[in-house]
């Protein structure tokens, strides 16, 4: 029989990655996890300057116009050729949409 383990205590010193400050000023922390960084935030002066950073960013980003490109850059993504693969044989193991190098490199990992 298996025991429940207690949830984990972060230490103090245990400041929260920046994967997870993003996701607690988006909102997409599960509601525990969102408890335990709330509280280590209200103790810890270093991450509540990185959730106020964070903030600011966010704002700063949804108060942003709208993005734009060049018309040349558009021209130029226009031209870039769109893959087509050969219909004729899909089977895991052909060398369909590859061309002769695949072919040859197909070949010398099957030896």
């Amino acid at each position: 029989m298996t025991e429940a383990r207690a949830p984990r205590q972060f230490g103090s010193t245990e400041h929260l990655a920046s994967e997870a400050i993003a996701a607690y000023v988006d909102g997409e922390l599960r509601m525990q996890a969102y408890l335990r960084a709330s509280h280590h935030i209200s103790l810890c002066a270093e991450c509540t300057a990185a959730v106020d950073a964070q903030q600011q960013a966010r704002g700063a980003l949804r108060r942003s116009g709208e993005m734009t490109m060049p018309l040349s850059l558009v021209g130029l993504l226009s031209a870039i050729p769109t893959c087509t693969t050969n219909t004729a044989d899909t089977s895991p193991g052909s060398d369909a949409g590859f061309g002769a190098i695949g072919k040859r490199l197909s070949r010398r990992w099957r030896k």
